[in-house]
């Protein structure tokens, strides 16, 4: 007989969604995290977005859940009354050299499915946001902003029966008849047979998996920091405003929190541990970057905020991988799904996701 019938490791927004499909559907759940509290890593140090799916190359697991996602999302922060916001963003071309950048843009997003796009012309782009210097600019409606505590609180409400234990690091998982049994460390280390396994533990999930008694095939989960700028007084834009993509990250966009605060961010700092200070001197790359797209940016505007560190499974010259979700066929584990890279567009695909890990079960 098993304890639970499943066991998630990690309480991040991938996590908690996890866990409300799987009591949703009538199985017996617990959650164990390393930290004091759900989503204090990856999941609440971000931009907050919730992307429409133009970014990502057609038919991936980020192009489809991501679509599919935003529109789940969208509809439970309605029915749960999880403030959010749909404020639409402009992806924005400094110069010429962008346009055909943003015209690819178009063409990958309605291949996905986002059919509300539309390429604007400098004046056009200007009569919405006065304020903004650009030679063009695709026009995302779908774009919006979440506050990601409260969308987790509400995911952790309707996993209701579900078991969390905090504090409580993931340890070992060994393989034994009809699922496995997992080690569980923290201040009272325990033992429990479980049914099957989720290893949703981001930042940790290639350590995580190593654990693992018979896993192969795990990649390695490499470290980029984002660091994020607060301005000081007020922007004079309605919309979120993002840069044409670079390689591994978005740029430096402008995003509010639900309040109208104005942040910056994230760059990409490769590092080796898990770091969340941001260093001041930054400030002076940021706003050569701000400016291009806002060339009034004030002087000294700008101060640090936070940080948040994105779990990579390519490095810095390689190409950006899609999502990896690996189920009994990638792996021949049976009741064993590890998700690995789940970077944005995660939270805005968070369940989509779920339910793709639950079919997998």
């Amino acid at each position: 007989m098993s304890d639970f019938d499943v066991c998630i490791v990690g309480a991040g927004v991938i996590g908690l969604a996890v866990a409300r499909a799987l009591t949703l559907s009538g199985r017996s759940v617990v959650v164990i995290e390393a930290r004091a509290a759900f989503g204090e890593e990856t999941s609440s140090r971000n931009s907050e977005v919730i992307h429409s799916g133009i970014y990502y190359p057609t038919g991936s697991l980020k192009a489809r859940l991501c679509v599919a996602g935003r529109a789940a999302l969208y509809d439970f922060c309605t029915g749960r009354g999880v403030p959010h916001a749909r404020c639409g963003k402009l992806i924005v071309a400094a110069d010429e050299s962008e346009m055909a950048g943003l015209e690819a843009l178009a063409r990958k997003g309605a291949q996905n499915g986002v059919d509300d796009l539309r390429l604007l012309s400098a004046r056009e782009a200007k009569a919405l946001e006065p304020a903004l210097a650009c030679v063009g600019a695709l026009l995302a409606p779908a774009t919006g902003i979440i506050d990601s505590h409260a969308y987790m609180l509400a995911l952790q409400g309707d996993a209701e029966g579900a078991a969390f234990a905090y504090r409580a690091p993931f340890l070992s998982a060994r393989r034994e008849t009809g699922g496995f049994e997992v080690e569980v460390g923290g201040a009272e280390p325990a033992r429990m047979s479980v049914g099957a396994l989720v290893n949703s533990a981001g930042l940790a999930a290639s350590r995580v998996a190593r654990a693992i008694e018979g896993l192969t095939d795990i990649p390695e989960t490499l470290f980029a920091k984002g660091n994020y700028f607060a301005l000081a007084g007020r922007a004079p834009f309605r919309r979120l405003i993002y840069p044409a993509p670079q390689a591994h990250g978005l740029g430096v966009h402008l995003t509010f929190d639900l309040a109208g605060q104005a942040r910056f961010g994230p760059d990409v700092e490769w590092v080796e541990r898990l770091d969340y200070d941001v260093n001041p001197e930054r400030a002076r790359g940021f706003a050569d970057a701000i400016r291009r797209y806002w060339p009034s940016l004030p002087d000294d505007a700008l101060s640090p905020a936070y940080a948040g560190v994105r779990p990579k499974i390519s490095g810095p010259s390689d190409p950006a991988p899609d999502f990896r979700i690996d189920g009994p066929a990638a792996h021949g584990i049976a009741g064993l799904v590890n998700l690995y890279g789940i970077e944005s567009p995660g939270l805005t695909a968070s369940l989509a996701i779920a339910e793709e890990v639950a079919a997998l079960l």
